[in-house]
């Protein structure tokens, strides 16, 4: 019982604990969609377009978070709005406006001396999360998985057969687009905890492996949960115990859970 309880102790690994969960189950909820529409890269694409967002607030003083916000959110819609009437492939859009964020700020970066500000946001570092963050964490985490459940037919349908939901009159493009924002909001929200870098992973990882386990969504919407709030609680701890990134710990916990579930599967198939 002492290795479970010594670290939780610890204010600030409570506050990490609880900032990760949240950040698991809003990530894992969204990841299904993610997975459903093959929008994979969005993940890696909004971690990283956040980054001129970042310096500009930096050069002027503003707060971090807004300025991430705000640079994902562009990068969201402009995603949205390339691809609203397939001129091109919502993939290509992805990769343009990904590239074309990413290439200004680092251009941006160039002007600036010192990266110390703003390197927890690229990052990650969620035993540094205040109980403020946690606050401004789980009310988007409401934002975001209220909105999924609220919509869950909508979301669903589209995401299965997207042709089917215009001919019953549903807005399919006014629901990309706000799927976009959520994927912006959840993205600024989970840099926090676990970095640019790695933000992409919690996404797309327990929501793949859910997707090995079952084909119902609800049952892979809990699955990807499950697998995404155990990863957080094991990464911790392997963190406080071995000294390593807590957020590299979470992430690598999450493609174990992923390896476990593909080689299941394989091992099924095979009898």
């Amino acid at each position: 019982m002492d290795f479970i309880l010594e670290p939780l102790r610890l204010g600030f690994m409570q506050t990490a604990l609880l900032a990760a969960v949240l950040v698991g189950i809003t990530c894992a909820t969204l990841g299904v969609y993610v997975v459903l529409r093959r929008m994979a890269f969005i993940g890696d694409a909004l971690s990283h377009t956040i980054l001129p967002g970042l310096v500009i607030s930096y050069l002027n003083g503003w707060n971090l978070s807004l300025g991430a916000l705000v640079a994902g959110m562009f990068t969201a819609m402009g995603i949205g709005w390339f691809s609203r009437r397939e001129a091109i492939r919502e993939d290509t859009a992805i990769g343009v406006m990904f590239t074309a964020m990413f290439a200004l700020g680092i251009l941006l970066i160039s002007t600036v001396r010192s990266f110390r500000d703003f390197t927890h946001m690229l990052f990650g570092n969620v035993l540094g999360v205040s109980r403020e963050d946690v606050l401004l964490i789980g009310a988007v985490a409401v934002v975001v998985v209220g909105t999924l459940l609220l919509l869950h037919k909508e979301f669903e349908l589209t995401s299965f057969d997207p042709n089917h939901a215009q001919v019953m009159g549903l807005k399919a493009d006014r629901l990309r687009y706000l799927l976009l924002a959520l994927l912006a909001l959840t993205v600024v929200m989970s840099i926090q905890v676990v970095g640019v870098v790695l933000t992409s992973a919690l996404l797309v990882t327990p929501a793949a492996a859910a997707s090995l386990v079952t084909q119902r969504l609800p049952r892979m919407m809990l699955v990807a949960i499950g697998i995404a709030v155990g990863s957080a609680i094991v990464g911790l701890f392997a963190s406080y115990y071995f000294s390593v990134s807590s957020g590299a710990a979470i992430v690598l916990t999450c493609t174990a859970c992923f390896g476990v579930a593909w080689l299941v599967r394989v091992v099924r198939r095979r009898r």
